[in-house]
């Protein structure tokens, strides 16, 4: 119904992003067995595709099953459907059962690796995290705290180790599986860093995020990192000109 109202205040306008999420979120945080995200995903996107017309729905998915669902207000098309995705199995889904992938957290150069799975034109949105400033010192500091934060997550380190970044975390991924926190945000290597944000001055983000868009990904979602710095004034500062 949520994505339903979307679509008619903003006709054309919205696309409706879906996802797995992780094993820390959905297992740990809101006790729910993480189980066949794959197959979940694959059986939402179905679903949302049937339910979005407006019409009835009795089906039978492998991983759930829905009997006499029907939208309360049909909107006036059905939005893109977008999948979060990380690895090549999923980057396929997004574009096989989707209308394009979401992706996240990876360096411009990955785009090229991931964005021929998800198959020609199909849209990729991608977030990229930026912090317009030429202090590279604060932002490597900084930014060091939220790569640790999800590249330990199991589904991130995962994808990670696939897009060639093993030895370069392994020092990060040990010591925090020991326990130490510290050494883990202390062992990610600068070069790391600035593959993953986007920094610099305006001039220069700016041809960091045309790299994206150059490898493959359709629209570019911008988050700004606040590392002394306005973030609506950053994003005045880093439109296209």
């Amino acid at each position: 119904m949520s994505v339903a109202t979307m679509e008619e205040t903003a006709p054309g306008r919205f696309a409706f992003g879906i996802g797995t999420s992780s094993d820390v979120i959905v297992e740990r945080w809101n006790d729910v067995p993480f189980e066949e995200p794959y197959k979940k995903t694959r059986d939402m996107v179905r679903f949302l595709k049937q339910a979005l017309t407006g019409e009835k729905v009795d089906a039978t998915y492998d991983t759930f099953q829905v009997k006499g669902f029907r939208l309360g207000r049909k909107p006036p098309e059905i939005p893109p459907i977008l999948v979060a995705a990380l690895r090549p199995g999923m980057l396929k889904l997004a574009g096989r059962e989707g209308d394009g992938a979401i992706i996240n957290w990876l360096s411009a150069d990955d785009v090229k690796q991931v964005a021929p799975l998800v198959g020609d034109g199909k849209e990729i949105v991608c977030r990229i995290f930026v912090a317009p400033t030429e202090d590279a010192e604060t932002v490597r500091n900084f930014a060091r705290f939220a790569i640790a934060a999800y590249l330990n997550v199991p589904v991130y380190a995962a994808f990670h180790e696939w897009l060639g970044r093993g030895d370069d975390l392994k020092g990060m991924w040990d010591a925090w599986k020991a326990g130490d926190r510290k050494s883990a945000t202390a062992a990610i290597p600068d070069h790391v860093v600035d593959q993953l944000i986007v920094h610099g001055s305006a001039d220069a983000c700016r041809e960091h995020i045309q790299r994206y868009i150059d490898n493959g990904v359709s629209t570019t979602s911008l988050a700004i990192m606040p590392f002394g710095v306005d973030p609506r004034q950053a994003m005045r500062d880093l439109a296209p000109r």
